[in-house]
């Protein structure tokens, strides 16, 4: 699943054009093309040593990806119930631990990527000045030939358009992972729980 979440860095397809949106600044489709090309840009420069060297991979990765994913959301939805009944503190450890491990897993995968797999959808219509949320519907095509629907849920920030969950074959990273841990935290704890994540 984690692994499935690569994809977000390697949409390299040429964005199909759609209306414009009534947001100000880029809309989530640009910012998911723009991250995609700026990673592409690094792999295929650097991908010899970036294979040898998974520390840089990482930060590769974390530079690029970090200021368009939205990762105390993501944080927040994921612990979920038990979010009001943490601490400042140990929300702060499990967003930062669900984030480093996120980048780590999928990582990895992006050194598999092949170029010219996936093709973004144009947003049916125009995106309103009220509208907070929106999904961009992305089509992978696997090296099997099948395709893939892979979308990304976006919401409107103060820092722009940010992704916050990705639903690859109607399987949602968010509820995934909320229920996964939620019952890890029920039986072990919310400190066992982020103990796991930041060793893994």
């Amino acid at each position: 699943m984690i692994r499935a979440i690569a994809i977000l860095t390697g949409l390299t397809a040429v964005l199909a054009q759609g209306p414009a949106a009534a947001q100000p600044g880029p809309t989530p489709h640009q910012v998911i093309q723009s991250t995609a090309d700026d990673l592409l840009v690094v792999m295929r420069a650097r991908r010899s040593q970036l294979e040898n060297d998974p520390e840089a991979l990482y930060e590769v990765v974390d530079d690029v990806l970090r200021p368009h994913f939205d990762i105390a959301y993501a944080g927040r939805l994921v612990m979920g119930k038990y979010w009001p009944r943490s601490t400042p503190e140990q929300r702060q450890r499990f967003i930062d631990a669900l984030y480093d491990s996120l980048v780590r897993r999928y990582a990895r995968g992006l050194l598999d990527y092949e170029d010219d797999t996936v093709r973004v959808l144009p947003h049916p219509g125009l995106i309103e000045l009220n509208e907070d949320f929106v999904t961009v519907k992305t089509e992978v095509r696997t090296t099997t030939g099948t395709t893939v629907p892979v979308d990304y849920r976006t919401r409107w920030t103060d820092g722009g358009w940010k992704v916050f969950d990705v639903i690859i074959e109607g399987l949602s990273y968010v509820s995934h992972y909320r229920d996964l841990m939620g019952e890890d935290m029920r039986q072990n704890g919310i400190d066992a729980v982020i103990e796991e994540l930041e060793a893994s």
